[in-house]
């Protein structure tokens, strides 16, 4: 619920933002043809007067709409210049490609003389800097045939020795 109102908050709050530039630039152009343009007084003039006072107001619009259509032309010829620099750009980068790069195995020696160059005058052990790990082996006990061994561990004698082997 309060999603929805917060959303509506925001859209009321952008709507009286529009609003507001809608009325600064309407008043921005009022402004304008009031500088450019004195109020027309119309009372009180001859049919004569208002035919010439028309005429001048044609060749003012015409004068305007020359101007309008020049900067139109402008206008088009920059985004068509656009458009063919843009398609120039990507047959470009569709030209070049990138190169698979080929895995290089390298020693660590050669590496750092390569990265410091002439700086590089000590050789350097990594390998003699690795831990060591001993492994210890496992004790295996040797596998006999259990079947030669059976008449000797039977009865008593037998499990006597293998009292004997494990205590010792």
């Amino acid at each position: 619920m309060s999603a929805k109102v917060s959303r509506l908050s925001a859209t009321d709050r952008w709507v009286k933002k529009i609003k507001n530039i809608l009325i600064s630039t309407t008043g921005a152009k009022n402004q304008t043809v009031g500088k450019r343009l004195a109020p027309l007084n119309l009372s009180g003039l001859s049919s004569q007067q208002l035919q010439d006072l028309c005429k001048e107001l044609h060749q003012k619009i015409d004068v305007v709409d020359e101007e309008r259509y020049d900067i139109g032309l402008k206008v088009s010829k920059n985004e068509n210049e656009i458009d063919n620099l843009q398609l120039k750009i990507t047959e470009i980068q569709s030209k070049f490609k990138k190169p698979h790069l080929k895995r290089v195995k390298i020693s660590a020696e050669a590496m750092l003389s390569v990265l410091l160059g002439s700086k590089h005058k000590e050789s350097f052990d990594f390998k003699a800097n690795l831990k060591t790990v001993k492994k210890e082996e496992e004790k295996k006990e040797e596998v006999t045939d259990w079947r030669k061994n059976v008449e000797a561990m039977s009865g008593m004698e037998g499990r006597k020795k293998l009292f004997d082997a494990s205590g010792n």
